[in-house]
């Protein structure tokens, strides 16, 4: 029997080699389209890695807000932009749409696990550029989330406790995660689901604190965090919550109806650990009031695993027919791609608004090169890490972005100058006075006079040791001054 089986096994394997073969090329061609791009979610942690590489440690020299497994990540290809940067999140959703395909097929079978796979690719595609694109930490935890779960559901609690602690060291929302894995695994688990966690976790904190960055991970990850959190700049965050989960069903109108179907048809013998998935998902999503649209990765596992089930119960007519809500997300999305590769084949610059800041970060980056000596340091204020990528200079603080500084989030620092903490900011403030970077780049004042450097009364008298060398229209280059003789 299991002899006559294996050549249907073997033409199977070859099948799926020549699928994710496939799937790889159309994750990569679209993720090329971005090549001379850098989107605001992935330049503070490549920039951050950049820093490491010349030889700073993370936290303790480089302020960063985020757990270290993230920028550790950018090492891999050595923190390098442009192709290395975009074939590195060409293998990471391969990544993620297999395992999706191995957890499918191990619930299922072998056309559950295609479907899972392509769609998880599709929407890795087709969705916002500035969500999709960008190894950030939202995505990046998309791999070890959906390794998490599956190897609870085949009861391997302690390999499921190490994938949600590697999650957690990319994104704090991976605590969702271990709560929906303790819920599929059921009590029996839990000790081994704990003790798989808190391993991946006590190897990076005894690594941080030989680093002697325990503290300062600390302060920034979790006090940072905690603030970040707990202060919302939308002013109605229910309606706003409601309106964009709203957006999030209408472009994922093929896996919702999938969903819905496979829950009503045959979710009843494991309902409660969809359930209590899902809605832990959610709950994730709903965390910190905010609902930008990379949030939703959080729901995307979840969502993309049951849809996979409920087309290949829906049947081949109602498959096609739900599967032509997909053609929403890609006439959306699509034309852009297509838009990004004819600019890259003629050479010519994109024209598009979302890149004001990336085309406007490229110029400041010039004008501080040809400024620059051999040796000379950098300091940005704003949040422009990619200048430090463009630029390729060390930094002279470790502050990559003025959050710390001025108190006020990067996410409403454009608009709005109230901080959510002054205490720290100030001391953070007196160490900025007590350092001597070559340059300092304003990529904040000319788009918020508020909270422009020179706007702060303790930083004045260390501005003035600069003088203004030239200006984009969202920066102002300063230049350290001779010493007066």
């Amino acid at each position: 029997m299991q002899a006559a089986l294996a050549p249907r096994y073997d033409t199977l394997l070859k099948n799926a080699r020549g699928f994710f073969l496939i799937l790889f090329l159309a994750v990569l061609a679209a993720r090329m389209c971005h090549l001379d791009i850098l989107w605001a979610e992935e330049t503070l942690p490549l920039a951050t890695a950049a820093q490491m590489i010349h030889g700073k440690a993370l936290y303790r020299d480089v302020w960063f807000d985020k757990p270290p497994l993230l920028t550790w990540t950018y090492l891999v290809w050595g923190a390098r932009d442009g192709v290395p940067l975009r074939v590195a999140g060409a293998l990471y959703a391969l990544l993620a749409c297999w395992l999706a395909w191995r957890f499918a097929r191990d619930l299922w079978g072998w056309r559950e696990g295609y479907w899972a796979a392509a769609l998880l690719a599709f929407f890795l595609v087709f969705d916002l550029p500035s969500s999709v694109t960008p190894l950030a930490a939202d995505l990046v935890m998309l791999a070890p989330h959906l390794a998490a779960i599956w190897l609870a559901w085949r009861g391997r609690a302690l390999a499921s406790g190490v994938a949600a602690g590697v999650a957690f060291l990319i994104n704090v929302k991976a605590l969702f995660v271990l709560a929906a894995c303790a819920v599929v695994l059921g009590q029996r688990g839990l000790p081994l689901l704990a003790a798989g966690f808190v391993l991946p976790n006590a190897l990076a904190a005894a690594w941080l604190a030989g680093q002697g960055a325990l503290r300062a991970y600390y302060e920034q990850v979790w006090a940072w965090g905690r603030l970040y959190a707990g202060s919302t700049f939308v002013e109605r965050p229910l309606l706003n919550g409601i309106e964009r989960t709203a957006h999030w069903i209408g472009f994922h109108g093929g896996l919702v109806v999938a969903a819905v179907w496979f829950w009503w048809c045959d979710a009843k013998a494991e309902r409660i650990r969809w359930a209590a998935w899902a809605a832990l998902s959610c709950a994730a999503v709903v965390l910190g009031w905010r609902f930008f649209p990379r949030y939703y990765f959080q729901i995307l596992p979840v969502a993309v695993m049951a849809a996979a089930r409920g087309f290949t119960l829906l049947g081949r007519k109602r498959a096609i027919a739900v599967a032509a809500l997909l053609l929403i997300p890609l006439v959306r999305f699509g034309p852009r791609y297509a838009m990004l590769a004819r600019d890259l084949a003629a050479g010519r610059p994109h024209q598009w608004v979302d890149l004001a800041m990336d085309q406007d970060s490229r110029k400041a980056a010039a004008l501080a090169r040809g400024m620059a000596r051999p040796g000379d340091t950098l300091f940005v204020w704003g949040y422009r890490p990619e200048i430090f990528v463009y630029t390729g200079m060390t930094a002279g603080t470790r502050f990559l972005d003025c959050q710390p500084l001025t108190g006020v989030p990067a996410d409403r620092h454009l608009t709005q100058s109230q901080p959510v903490e002054s205490e720290a900011t100030r001391a953070h403030r007196a160490e900025l006075a007590g350092t001597h970077p070559s340059l300092v780049l304003d990529g904040l004042g000319p788009l918020n006079p508020r909270l422009a450097i020179g706007a702060f009364d303790d930083l004045r008298p260390w501005l003035a040791q600069y003088e203004l060398a030239a200006t984009t229209p969202f920066t102002r280059v300063y230049v350290r001054k001779p010493p007066a003789r």
